[in-house]
């Protein structure tokens, strides 16, 4: 087949392609192998282009055996890192080598191992607390009240960690389930923000702060799912609560409808304020994934688990709303959502 044919033939596969001929060098290389490659491959010898030793050693046995081989390739686009499941096949006296990508799936899986491998974890530690206190019970402890008493109470602690992080599981796969569907309901933000505050009261009287909620909004309905959007605002609220403490007030202030350029159109704007300890610029960004914990020691001893804010990015997804986490340390945290109307 004349060089140009073969060009226009592998130019018109989706998949990354080049043909090997049999003196070892490229006779033809298609426009989606150029993002992997680069540019001017023709005529270059194969180990100059590829340079990765066990797609070579594919090509290689490709050749000698006539079948085709699987391989792998390791690139980068741009800051990240790419995998290709690589084909490597004889056509006659050519090799024809298709790249196909896999990073998607790549990564899809490297976040489900990080997953069980964190869930495992959170378990793990109340798990074998309670184990621990189990056999103290059935041995030295067990003519001792006092002891008893106290790792009773110990283990009913641990029993509702462990509850509490499999009902957050439980909301963050049905949250995650129902991401692309848009809720229908009109919510009236100003009652739905009064009756969670009203449900907070034990945690704020528990805590010594006070919530105090500021409406601008002149009783503005926006498009919402109600129970999601109360699991949202009681998850930021109630954390002012726990890790603003220190400077014993939350403030919750819902401002009236304007155009906000990063909804592409008009909103409203929900502040949860503390005047706590704050948080360092560093973990800002990574607050919302599942499992991160500016401090784990305290976030376990106030009952957190992790996945609060993780559940609140996903439910604002659904909405179409966008999430912003300000915080100065010494000074405080700002959370604001934006939701669309």
């Amino acid at each position: 087949m004349r060089a140009d044919s073969l060009s226009a033939l592998i130019d018109a596969l989706p998949l990354p392609t080049i043909v090997i001929g049999p003196d070892d060098r490229i006779l033809a290389s298609n426009a989606p192998v150029a993002a992997i490659l680069g540019t001017d491959l023709v005529g270059r010898h194969y180990i100059t282009a590829l340079r990765q030793p066990a797609l070579l050693d594919a090509i290689s046995k490709a050749r000698a055996q006539a079948g085709a081989e699987i391989s792998r390739f390791s690139g980068r686009d741009g800051g990240n890192d790419t995998v290709y499941r690589v084909v490597v096949a004889p056509a006659e006296d050519d090799i024809v080598i298709s790249f196909e990508d896999q990073t998607a799936a790549e990564n899809i899986g490297q976040m489900r191992r990080d997953f069980v491998a964190n869930v495992s974890h959170e378990l793990r530690t109340p798990l074998t607390a309670l184990l621990g206190f189990i056999e103290t019970l059935g041995g030295a402890a067990r003519d001792d009240p006092a002891a008893r008493e106290r790792f009773l109470g110990i283990m009913e602690g641990e029993a509702n960690r462990m509850t509490r992080l499999v009902d957050d599981l439980l909301s963050l796969s049905r949250v995650e389930e129902d991401e692309r569907v848009r809720p229908r309901d009109h919510v009236d933000l100003a009652a739905l923000l009064a009756s969670v505050i009203k449900g907070l009261e034990p945690q704020m009287q528990s805590s010594g702060v006070t919530v105090t909620l500021k409406n601008n909004g002149s009783g503005e309905l926006v498009p919402g799912d109600a129970g999601q959007l109360v699991q949202v605002f009681t998850n930021l609220i109630e954390n002012g609560i726990k890790y603003g403490a220190s400077g014993g007030q939350v403030s919750v202030v819902l401002y009236p409808r304007e155009h906000h350029r990063r909804l592409r159109g008009d909103g409203v704007r929900i502040c949860v304020c503390d005047k706590g300890e704050g948080i360092a610029a560093h973990h800002i960004t990574r607050l919302t994934e599942r499992f991160y914990r500016v401090d784990n020691h305290r976030s376990r001893q106030v009952g957190g688990t992790g996945l609060g804010l993780a559940i609140v990015k996903h439910i604002i997804n659904r909405h179409r709303g966008r999430l912003a986490i300000e915080s100065t340390v010494g000074e405080g945290t700002q959370v604001s959502v934006l939701l669309p109307v």
